[in-house]
């Protein structure tokens, strides 16, 4: 049993040292295209009737508010937000949000 634990550590260790390409995962090969990735986001850029993400979020005004520090959940409702973030507002600029990308300010900045 012993040898067999050890077989199977040096095995696990002889596919981590080989390059991604060669490792025996079950990964669909259009996983490692990148060609795939950069064609799809081309398609979706041509369509200009919809705004992005960036853009649609950069239209939200900054949130004013009291302290010094905020705490970002992204939503109300947990379940569609993200992991809570505290955020700093000693600066005079909006501070952003890393996942959501909502902008705060504090309200009385001296």
């Amino acid at each position: 049993m012993a040898m067999c634990r050890k077989r199977g550590a040096l095995l696990l260790l002889s596919n981590l040292l080989k390059p991604i390409d060669q490792r025996p995962f079950n990964v669909p090969p259009n996983v490692r295209n990148l060609s795939l990735i950069s064609n799809h986001t081309a398609k979706w850029m041509q369509d200009t009737s919809k705004k992005s993400p960036m853009e649609l979020i950069n239209e939200v005004p900054p949130i004013k508010v009291e302290g010094r520090i905020v705490a970002c959940e992204g939503d109300n409702n947990p379940a569609l937000g993200h992991p809570i973030e505290f955020i700093c507002l000693d600066l005079k600029e909006p501070a952003i949000c890393k996942y959501c990308g909502l902008r705060y300010v504090q309200h009385n900045h001296h």
